[in-house]
């Protein structure tokens, strides 16, 4: 029967929305790897085109093919995580092999016909790998006790109690139902032990914590997997000899999961509580749609220029949550709240902001290439919607004055040895954050060989990109954060073929 009650209780349970400037910024950020060739380049192609994931950068590129072509890439994603925590640096690494491009380009000549050719392009690439982890692990003077306590102040003691006949798991999916994740957190750290209210009445709102220490040993592991996707539809065309125009439409794919474990002691030794475990799990599902404009030029032989627009891409997201929590204290039947009970949010919507493309090439005949790109986005112009919301309105005046305008620099290039392309690559982006030292600039280093085979290719790159990150352990209440280099090195295989 306690199965069958908690279920009914997790399909009924929705609460408040607590989604934050941190899954704007997950969704508003692209790094996608593409085909091999591209990587090896740094993503240069808004003004050389001719390669499928050249698309995302500028969608007149498809228009540059001379024939119709399809092409597969896979890569190998090694994740180098240093988190840096209460004086201490902990490592961590990890490798996951992906899928992450396939797509085709259908090319259609003409020789009556100012258009001298038409393309038709699909393509598949990943936007983001979220396969990834780290653990910091230290000593600190702010516990777990004060995230509760957070929550708890101002909260009425009376529906923190477990009532009369009701199970603690159902207590818990109701009270984040009917009164909020804020109460919710309350909840949690009331039945384990962790905080307990000034007077035993009912009404009361004020609360001490049971946890004493100067300083606490904390652990702290957090897990991310899943992706977000994008499937391309483009149309280009070549007018004449020296201009190239293209349209995309983007429909993206979001499946995120993270999971954090939290263990926490080294409390005094009169401490009533000696060990706390608290964890969190979110899974994220959702789809989005966007659109893409582009030209580029041949002002001569040489030299080529290119421009696009990327639309803001409209995204639509459903969350849950779960959680669980032990402690020396912990009520006795606190086990039966865990990931199996389940928060259900309603769904949500992010608009990431739009982004403009300039682009110059330079080729020199069938000897080589050089490339670069330059790209503008405002991300204070990013929304969580509905923004009648009062949470999301408050979160969205957070988000307009903390984040700025991401430069994005690409420089490329390519030197031809008869079959054999040698590549090479730089880029460069700021920091989303007024403040770089929430986040830091990108910079990252590519290369990359490749062999043609005259109707097929194969092409092998290298890429490298570092980026200091200061991770907040928990979304509020306390503001204890890591600082976490990444370093993310990706190798990646690509093969195409004409027909």
């Amino acid at each position: 029967m306690k199965q069958i009650s908690t279920f009914i209780m997790v399909l009924a349970c929705t609460f408040a929305t607590a989604q934050t400037i941190d899954d704007v910024l997950r969704y508003s950020t692209e790094n996608i790897q593409g085909t091999a060739r591209f990587q090896a380049m740094g993503g240069a192609f808004g003004a050389l085109g001719g390669d499928l994931s050249a698309l995302n950068v500028n969608p007149a590129g498809s228009a540059v093919f001379n024939f119709s072509e399809i092409s597969i890439t896979g890569s190998n994603y090694h994740r180098n995580n240093d988190a840096f925590f209460g004086n201490s640096v902990s490592n961590t690494t990890d490798n996951s092999l992906e899928f992450n491009q396939v797509g085709g380009v259908l090319v259609f000549k003409s020789t009556e016909s100012p258009w001298k050719k038409v393309a038709l392009a699909f393509n598949y690439d990943m936007v983001q790998n979220f396969d990834n982890s780290f653990f910091a692990g230290g000593n600190t003077s702010v516990g777990i006790d004060n995230y509760f306590l957070n929550f708890a102040q101002g909260q009425p003691l009376g529906p923190l109690r477990v009532q009369q006949g009701e199970f603690i798991e159902e207590a818990y999916l109701d009270i984040g139902s009917s009164l909020g994740y804020g109460a919710q957190q309350a909840f949690l750290g009331f039945q384990a032990g962790l905080i307990e209210p000034t007077v035993d009445d009912d009404d009361n709102t004020s609360y001490f914590s049971n946890a004493e220490y100067s300083s606490v040993n904390q652990e702290y592991l957090q897990t991310t997997s899943g992706y977000n996707s994008k499937f391309t539809v483009n149309f280009a065309g070549q007018y004449q000899e020296n201009l190239y125009v293209g349209a995309s439409l983007n429909f993206h794919n979001v499946l995120y999961d993270r999971v954090t474990l939290m263990d926490e002691n080294g409390y005094n030794q009169d401490s009533p509580i000696q060990f706390t475990t608290f964890d969190n799990l979110l899974h994220t599902e959702g789809y989005g749609f966007s659109f893409s404009l582009g030209a580029i030029a041949k002002l001569n032989e040489s030299v080529r220029v290119g421009g696009s627009y990327q639309s803001p891409t409209w995204y639509e997201l459903t969350d849950d949550t779960s959680q669980r929590i032990n402690s020396t204290l912990a009520v006795s039947d606190i086990d039966f709240i865990d990931f199996n009970i389940v928060n259900l949010y309603e769904d949500y919507r992010i608009k990431t902001p739009g982004k403009l493309t300039g682009s110059v090439a330079v080729i020199f005949g069938q000897d080589g290439l050089l490339s670069f790109d330059y790209g503008y986005q405002d991300m204070s112009q990013a929304e969580l919607r509905p923004t009648s919301d009062p949470n999301f309105a408050s979160e969205n005046d957070f988000i307009n004055e903390t984040l700025g305008v991401v430069n994005t620099y690409r420089l490329g290039g390519e030197f031809r040895i008869d079959q054999v392309s040698l590549r090479a690559g730089y880029r460069y982006e700021d920091s989303p954050y007024e403040n770089d030292d929430i986040v830091g600039e990108l910079t990252g280093f590519s290369g990359g060989i490749g062999y043609s085979f005259g109707g097929s290719r194969l092409d092998l790159a290298v890429s490298r990109t570092e980026q200091d990150v200061n991770t907040f352990l928990f979304d509020s209440g306390i503001n204890s954060s890591a600082m976490i280099n990444r370093i993310n090195t990706n190798i990646s295989l690509g093969y195409s073929f004409k027909f």
